[in-house]
């Protein structure tokens, strides 16, 4: 049994006051008793509404308890058998970290009572499903008529009075500190009347502004108050406490899936600059990015909590990677989430283009018309070179062969050519044969002005240029020069060396105007499919990093899929790749006799990554001894 030490030295009992109605379940039982009571009837919409707007007035203390309750049970018109269905709803409603704490409230039976308000004909069996005791149940009854109708309730019972919860708590008489959670205004009334220690507002499932402004401290979830109080808990750190910063309009999807998770999350719709995101980043555990925003050495100086980075998009230049890394910052990315859009952007354009369909179009909606083949050809039988043959570049290989083209790739790595695709020895080669010229290479820094003068020079005369990948990859004065020329008759550029930060900023650039030239706001990855993948599939692997510690798809850690953790608490060690570090942590276990149930170690060039799982039983010490490892970087604990 948990106890505290009182100032006599002698231990002192602690006991927990639970609310049940939108604390121990996610919603108020009487609003669902409801649903099901009024099936059928035409009002029910209504009456429905009606029963939470007074549950909610009585649950803020704008009326009376007694009030609500009275109110409420005359617009149910519900039977005792209902009842059963009523719980078999509840018991697939009990409170998220109530269910992840269900060891935290058996091992605590004995000091642990729920007052509610509610009733016990269902209170009870969904309570006790998870160790609290029956007799340790303070709630209403109901009254029934002849017919089995719920009639009404006891008025004998304190609890369907106002005041009531107080009453109970004075009539147990308990010896020790009282802790209260609830989220209704009830349950702060045991604290003002002098029968409570603390009395913590639980917002999980619902916040109620007036009730919040009374409480000791604000509990998002179960977990935040045992770890508050440094009791045990099913997660080494409340969720609520892990704040998530999520900038340049990323996917709603990506919101709902950390929210889900019970993280504090704060969004901003577009990018930041380095002072701006210094200030924004303390305190934050989970970064979310898109192209725009810079995660610098300078940057990642301050961010004092920083566990992962999280870029929506494929490329990771924008981020330091090695500082990340020296950190113990785990970085991930959507590398094939928006791989389809592209693709699909990079044809649509090259048929706009090779067609001068964009100077025609601009024509007409000046007046104008030019009925004309002139400069105008089929992508059928014409040469594509893609500079670089990664995800995008081998899709639209495959998409440009079907519509007849000869496809030609140059990567600097050794890639297998799919389908007809053939390979140049070199990027001159590749410019001197393509007729049209598509680049899809990463963002690395020696990218940099990679096609600049010399290389529009060793292209056909004539050539349709697309640049659907990095902005700086392109000299912007060499493309147009080149256009200007006649050299490249066609362009479609998607990426720029400088891009606004928001769509309020003007887009500056020497490319506007130009004649069959398709500027697009870097809008490749941009379709809603798209951004649903990325929005699904980023948070995903941060999640399982978080969560679980797997590494799966880091574009900066060694990868490692780790088993879900049962039965066990996981520590993981990241330090500098130094030899040795597993050895001390080995013999760290062995000091203290730990029996371990897995351990996963990989490296690379810079950094270890070494999970171990042990058993739950071990000293505060291991864990500063673990830290206190040389050439530690970070530590975690999972349980």
């Amino acid at each position: 049994m948990l106890t505290k030490q009182s100032n006599v030295g002698q231990a002192e009992q602690t006991y927990y006051i639970i609310d049940f109605d939108s604390t121990f379940t996610k919603v108020e039982a009487l609003d669902v008793l409801g649903e099901i009571s009024l099936i059928g009837r035409p009002d029910r919409d209504d009456v429905l509404n009606q029963i939470k707007a007074i549950t909610d007035r009585g649950m803020s203390g704008e009326i009376s308890f007694t009030e609500s309750l009275v109110l409420r049970l005359g617009l149910l018109k519900a039977h005792r058998d209902q009842l059963p269905a009523l719980i078999e709803n509840l018991m697939g409603k009990i409170s998220d970290s109530f269910q992840r704490n269900k060891q935290f409230l058996t091992e605590n039976a004995a000091n642990i009572y729920i007052v509610s308000n509610g009733f016990r004909e269902f209170i009870v069996p969904i309570v006790t499903s998870l160790g609290v005791r029956a007799d340790h149940v303070f709630a209403n009854t109901f009254v029934f008529d002849e017919t089995g109708l719920i009639a009404g309730f006891d008025p004998k019972n304190p609890l369907s009075a106002n005041g009531g919860k107080s009453q109970v708590i004075r009539n147990l008489k308990l010896d020790g500190e009282v802790y209260v959670i609830g989220d209704g205004y009830t349950d702060y009334e045991i604290r003002a009347s002098g029968l409570a220690n603390r009395f913590y507002a639980f917002t999980e499932n619902v916040l109620r502004p007036r009730v919040v402004e009374k409480a000791d401290h604000v509990a998002p979830s179960l977990d935040e108050f045992l770890y508050h109080n440094n009791l045990s808990r099913s997660q080494s750190y409340p969720k609520s406490r892990i704040k998530v910063l999520l900038l340049e309009n990323v996917h709603p999807v990506a919101v709902q899936l950390f929210e889900q998770e019970g993280f504090n999350v704060e969004i901003r719709k577009g990018a930041l600059d380095e002072d701006e995101l210094i200030e924004a980043i303390r305190d934050v555990s989970i970064l979310g990015i898109r192209s725009k925003t810079n995660v610098t050495a300078r940057v990642l100086e301050h961010a004092n909590k920083l566990m992962t980075v999280g870029a929506f998009c494929i490329g990771t230049n924008q981020i330091d990677l090695d500082a990340c890394t020296q950190k113990g910052i785990a970085v991930f990315n959507a590398p094939y989430s928006n791989t389809r859009s592209v693709v699909e952007l990079a044809i649509g354009e090259i048929i706009m283009l090779i067609r001068s369909i964009v100077p025609k179009s601009n024509m007409m909606h000046l007046g104008g018309w030019d009925k004309s083949a002139k400069n105008s050809f089929e992508v059928r039988g014409k040469k594509l070179g893609l500079v670089g043959y990664g995800n995008i570049g081998t899709q639209l290989s495959v998409v440009a062969e079907a519509l007849g083209m000869e496809v030609y790739f140059y990567d600097i790595v050794d890639k297998l050519a799919l389908g007809n695709t053939r390979k140049c020895k070199s990027l001159d080669e590749l410019l001197a044969i393509a007729d049209i010229i598509s680049l899809h290479t990463d963002g690395r820094k020696e990218n940099k002005n990679l096609i600049s003068y010399r290389e529009f020079s060793l292209m056909k005369n004539g050539v349709i240029f697309l640049n659907l990948s990095r902005g700086h990859i392109v000299d912007i004065p060499a493309l147009v020069d080149a256009i200007e020329r006649g050299k490249v008759v066609g362009a479609g550029i998607d990426v720029f060396p400088d891009e606004p930060k928001t769509n309020n900023e003007e887009f500056m650039s020497a490319l506007r105007k130009l004649p069959n030239v398709i500027l697009t706001p870097h809008i490749g990855g941009s379709t809603e499919e798209a951004q649903a993948n990325i929005g699904n599939f980023v948070p995903a692997k941060l999640l399982e990093y978080i969560n679980n510690g797997s590494t799966y798809g880091s574009v900066n850690f060694p990868e490692l899929q780790l088993p879900l953790l049962k039965g066990a608490h996981r520590l993981l060690h990241i330090h500098a790749n130094v030899p040795g570090i597993l050895a001390k942590m080995n013999s760290i276990f062995a000091k203290y006799h730990i029996n371990i149930h897995g351990q996963y170690l990989k490296t690379n060039e810079q950094i270890g990554y070494v999970i171990t799982d042990v058993a739950k039983e071990y000293a505060d010490e291991v864990v500063e001894e673990l830290k206190g490892i040389d050439n530690t970087i970070k530590f975690r604990l999972l349980y």
